[in-house]
């Protein structure tokens, strides 16, 4: 999915409001934190989430098939045009015929632009629903693991990105990370979530 633009969005600032009269509180490793602020490693997330990397896996196939579904199709169309321009040179089609065919060539090299276009379109919007999908689940597994208020802030790390330096202290990206994939793995199993198996382009 071309590491979808999920990651750009979660190194995004993720904020809950809760009692601001705390100035500390305990991370999940029991350690305690000042002006209850914690951080995410989201390319770790992102590189071990495995409804992620399924999805992600599953969009580079389809990808994959469009693309060799196209070149096959503008393959047959330059032999069709090869063997039209080899036909009109040895003089085998008459004027009306060469016009003819040439107009029906036009015609599919425009409809064959179209089904590329369309395709690429909807692979992008099938993209673009799975990356909110992504963060949704993110999210709302951020709102249950901050049951109680613990923090008022879940931060989005990356290296290069906004946040020039973080406590490891502050990393609760281990315990989320677990969170996610358990109850990824148990969505799996019930049949919640299902990962669209390897299928070619529609024609």
């Amino acid at each position: 999915m071309k590491k979808l633009s999920v990651f750009v969005l979660l190194v995004s600032l993720i904020a809950w409001g809760c009692d601001k009269s705390s100035s500390t509180s305990t991370t999940a490793g029991g350690k305690q934190v000042a002006g209850r602020i914690v951080y995410v490693n989201t390319d770790t997330l992102l590189n071990k989430y495995d409804y992620y990397k399924d999805i992600s896996k599953a969009s580079e196939n389809k990808r994959f098939q469009l693309e060799n579904d196209l070149q096959n199709k503008a393959r047959t169309f330059q032999n069709k045009v090869a063997f039209f321009q080899q036909r009109a040179q040895q003089g085998h089609m008459t004027q009306e015929q060469a016009q003819t065919t040439q107009m029906q060539l036009q015609q599919e090299e425009q409809n064959l632009m179209a089904y590329r276009d369309k395709n690429a379109q909807q692979l992008a919007q099938e993209e673009a629903k799975k990356t909110e999908d992504i963060l949704n689940k993110i999210h709302d597994y951020l709102k249950e693991f901050n049951t109680g208020d613990k923090y008022d802030m879940v931060i989005g790390y990356s290296k290069g990105g906004g946040v020039l330096f973080a406590k490891e202290d502050l990393d609760i990206t281990k315990q989320v990370l677990e969170g996610l994939n358990k109850k990824y793995a148990e969505d799996k199993k019930s049949g919640k979530i299902t990962i669209e198996k390897d299928s070619t382009a529609k024609k």
